[in-house]
């Protein structure tokens, strides 16, 4: 893979460009990441803060999460889509949920794990060789 790769939210007023691998890439079935996906799961590329740069303009949305961490949520203001999540208490990483379209770069992003699969949805098969956590890894 050639770094660096980019995306955009929906309408294309934030961008973000990243300039090396995720450090890791999951796939997520707690509640909320089904709110925040509308379906069985969302699936969150953890980025090195350093490692990455968002352009346009970002709103802001927090809450406690299940693990007793603090969850922020960056969001476009005009569309609606969730850029990244982060913890204040550590800034060192986000966990971007944009993905590139293109398709050549979409293995980047397949999930290495599954976790929080005690809230998983019945009716959805977790593929064959994946790593699975019960809860927070």
């Amino acid at each position: 893979m050639t770094y660096p790769i980019s995306g955009a939210c929906q309408c294309g007023q934030v961008t973000y460009q990243l300039n090396s691998a995720p450090i890791g890439v999951f796939a997520c079935h707690c509640k909320e990441c089904q709110k925040l996906a509308t379906g069985p799961f969302s699936v969150t590329a953890l980025i090195a803060a350093d490692q990455i740069e968002f352009h346009g303009q970002l709103k802001e949305w927090g809450r406690m999460a299940d693990s007793g961490n603090r969850n922020h949520a960056m969001f476009c203001p005009d569309c609606g889509n969730r850029i990244y999540h982060f913890n204040p208490d550590d800034t060192s990483t986000v966990k971007l949920k944009l993905k590139p379209v293109e398709f050549e770069v979409q293995e980047v992003f397949k999930p290495q794990a599954h976790v929080w699969v005690s809230e998983k949805v019945d009716w959805y098969q977790i593929p064959e060789g994946v790593k699975v956590i019960d809860k927070q890894p």
